[in-house]
């Protein structure tokens, strides 16, 4: 990374306003260039252009860290794009650093004002080098960009175009908080299509892309200069199926542009992005076409790697709806929504999906990344923010299973990738986070004080969005378990933790007698029992599991529960001898259930089971997504018991495997598939007659053991086909 240091943060004259500034160079070379980078970041949002060509493909440019700390730098070899006059512009938006983020006033905020500061090295073929700092020489102008934020869209007057005759100021910010790019460049992924336009009841002209999605439109209007488009981006229609705009709370969501009048004009916002599958069409020239659409995907790049189809097409549609769910909040970190006044990178929602994530796309760079800003925000007494980056600037802070994150994703990271690096760097900040439960735990073992989301959105209670479980008791599990993985890290990178393993102990000890005396929980929810095996707190397992199911089949075989027990319940019934059960709530179709949502028009995955209930109406306009990927994380069930792709903890990385698919008569086929660094893992069966198929793939340098019904035996790299009796396979479930 050339040094950023002598250059200059550019910002705009104060009565700019909300209109974004560009700042422009004009430099002219002498001899004969070898090699030209572009050195640039900003507080704020850039695009940078060489002689009127966009430098890169780093759409929301440099992202969203924990400004205060953390800046990340991009690089670009410009080489190719200079001439002997050049001219390289830099255009600014406020972004997530001084725009508004967050519901309501105090949040957000990191800085007052953007501001650009980059270094242009050129490399002469002599030998010679030269620099363009951004300084006092630059230009300044006013871009036809009147408006964008990420929440309130873009407002674009294409008959303005700057006139570079301001000079810039020079803006006060930090340089020691440079640091190089670490996750991946925020990226078009692909396109998708407006399906139709159509008239609802009211009278609204709307475009129905078919897909909720997270990007922008391009538009390609025909009009006379002064022309509006303006483009309102929603996500469902309400009961009468006019258009709701309810659950966007505050966020306008809104793109204005003023046409020129010139032919062929096309535009796509800037600096903001929308979730959203419909668009309101309030203005337009003439008339709504939809091949005048089209919508991009935006998300941080990363890469594909796994794949799930079965017989059953409402659950591949499921399984769809995570993948999308992903892709649209997967937008640099990791966030909860990607539509309303909110987009904020919740620790909760990672932590419950961030094993479903890695097991869809490569996320190594993503979250390593995050986490590295989570570190960065840790505070003093060990303490985790709600939010990473934390523009709730501490509101919320240190919750269980939310928090719990700091443990819980570098250990899924380290466990699907193999990649020790992820607990090396995160170990401090591990054990910070376990004495600070420590500290305020009571016998240090309870921890029963403090703020806590808990089982947040479970349907166990009549009234309380946080469940029925008592705090205390989800807070003390994920103690425990946060101990657990803080030992198992300790011990791969040879620390002592002989304390905390004791502690563990003592932890399950006063757990068992605090919240379940007699063997009974204090609240006998599903998510009490859940949690309780899932983490290992229970001795009497059978009890334990048939006291679970139980529980499900009174609910009418259905499950109650929130965020924290939905994200282990799956694996829990499996792993204690209940598929069958686990297959009775992935294939459930009434409310409520995964496949409710999908009878009921789903492209993604809700926040709320009832984010629309039976009768078409709203949850509730308060808080309402219907693009939340918490309850997406059954796909990592789907992976690892449909399909019988099953990591084994001590072989960190998939270099011991376990393929042990468990079918079930409701389905015909069940096929997935796993990249790893040394090949792909794949596992499908199909039950024809009293027969099940089942085909595995072994790649190189990875061993498995196969598990059919009764038989186990080890496998090494290759192609296997296995024909046995359904009757047996599934007798021995």
């Amino acid at each position: 990374m050339k040094d950023l240091k002598t250059a200059k943060y550019l910002r705009a004259p104060e009565e700019y306003g909300s209109v974004c500034p560009a700042f422009r160079k004009q430099f002219r070379l002498e001899k004969p260039i070898l090699r030209a980078v572009l050195t640039v970041t900003a507080i704020g949002l850039y695009e940078a252009e060489l002689n009127g060509k966009r430098v890169g493909a780093f759409e929301l440019a440099p992202g969203w860290t924990n400004y205060k700390k953390r800046l990340q730098v991009q690089e670009y070899d410009v080489s190719a794009m200079l001439k002997e006059r050049n001219v390289l512009t830099l255009t600014l938006g406020e972004g997530w650093a001084c725009g508004r983020i967050g519901w309501s006033a105090g949040q957000g905020g990191f800085f007052p004002r953007p501001a650009v500061i980059a270094l242009l090295t050129l490399t002469f073929e002599d030998g010679t080098e030269e620099t363009v700092p951004t300084d006092e020489s630059w230009e300044c102008g006013k871009t036809p960009i009147l408006f964008s934020g990420i929440y309130d869209g873009e407002t674009f007057d294409a008959r303005v175009a700057p006139d570079f005759t301001d000079a810039p100021l020079i803006a006060d910010y930090p340089k020691d908080i440079f640091i190089p790019q670490e996750g991946e460049e925020i990226r078009e992924k692909g396109t998708v299509t407006a399906k139709k336009v159509f008239t609802t009841p009211k009278g609204e002209t709307v475009l129905d892309f078919g897909q909720e999605f997270t990007g922008r439109l391009s538009i390609t209007p025909h009009g006379k200069a002064g022309d509006v488009c303006r483009l309102v981006h929603f996500e469902v229609l309400d009961k009468d199926g006019n258009v709701y705009l309810e659950n966007l709370r505050s966020a306008k969501q809104t793109v204005t542009y003023l046409c020129s009048g010139e032919e062929g004009e096309t535009y796509h916002p800037h600096f903001s992005f929308q979730g959203f599958r419909f668009v309101k069409v309030e203005s337009w020239p003439g008339e709504v076409k939809t091949e005048d659409f089209t919508g991009t995907v935006l998300c941080s790049d990363i890469r594909r790697t796994g794949t799930f189809l079965c017989s059953d097409p409402d659950v591949n549609r499921l399984y769809q709806n995570v993948i999308w769910g992903q892709l649209s909040n997967f937008v640099d970190v990791p966030t909860d929504c990607p539509q309303r006044d909110e987009r904020l990178g919740w620790t909760g929602d990672a932590q419950v999906f961030c094993r479903t994530a890695a097991l869809n796309f490569d996320v190594r760079k993503f979250f390593t990344k995050w986490l590295n800003d989570m570190a960065s925000e840790q505070l003093p007494d060990g303490g985790i923010p709600a939010v990473i980056p934390d523009a709730l600037h501490g509101n919320g802070r240190c919750s269980s299973g939310w928090a719990d994150s700091a443990t819980i994703v570098p250990w899924q990271m380290y466990q699907v990738y193999g990649d020790k690096s992820f607990l090396a760097r995160q170990f401090d900040t591990m054990k910070g986070w376990v004495d600070y439960i420590r500290a305020q735990s009571d016998r240090e073992t309870i921890w029963n004080t403090g703020h806590h989301y808990a089982d947040w959105l479970a349907l166990d209670h009549p009234t309380d969005q946080k469940g029925a479980t008592d705090h205390g008791l989800i807070a003390t599990a994920y103690f425990s378990y946060s101990v657990k993985l803080l030992v198992a890290a300790g011990q791969i990178l040879g620390k002592d933790v002989s304390y905390y393993e004791e502690l563990w102990y003592r932890i399950k000890r006063d757990f068992n007698e605090t919240y379940r005396p007699n063997g009974q929980f204090v609240t006998p929810t599903q998510t009490a029992h859940a949690l309780a095996l899932h983490f290992g707190l229970v001795d009497d397992t059978k009890e334990c599991a048939a006291s679970l199911v139980r529980l499900i089949r009174e609910n009418g075989t259905a499950l109650n529960t929130g965020f924290l027990g939905t994200s282990v319940l799956m694996e829990t019934l499996t792993e204690n001898g209940y598929p069958d059960v686990a297959y009775d709530l992935l294939l459930r179709h009434e409310f409520p259930s995964w496949l409710f949502s999908v009878d009921m028009g789903a492209t993604t995955i809700w926040e709320h089971w009832d984010g629309i209930r039976p009768d078409g109406g709203m949850w509730s306009a308060a808080m309402n997504s219907f693009n939340h990927y918490a309850y997406g994380a059954v796909a990592s069930w789907m992976y690892s018991c449909a399909a019988g792709i099953r990591a084994d903890e001590n072989a960190p990385g998939f270099t011991h495997f376990y393929l042990n698919p468990i079918p079930d008569p409701r389905l015909s086929f069940v096929q997935a598939t796993f990249e790893t660094d040394s090949g792909t893992i794949a596992s499908a069966w199909k039950t024809e007659g009293d027969e099940i198929t089942f085909d595995f793939t072994v790649p190189e340098e990875k061993t498995a053991t196969v598990i059919l019904g009764t038989e186990t035996f080890k496998v090494n790299p290759g192609t296997y086909r296995f024909v046995r009796k359904a009757s047996d396979i599934l007798a021995a479930r």
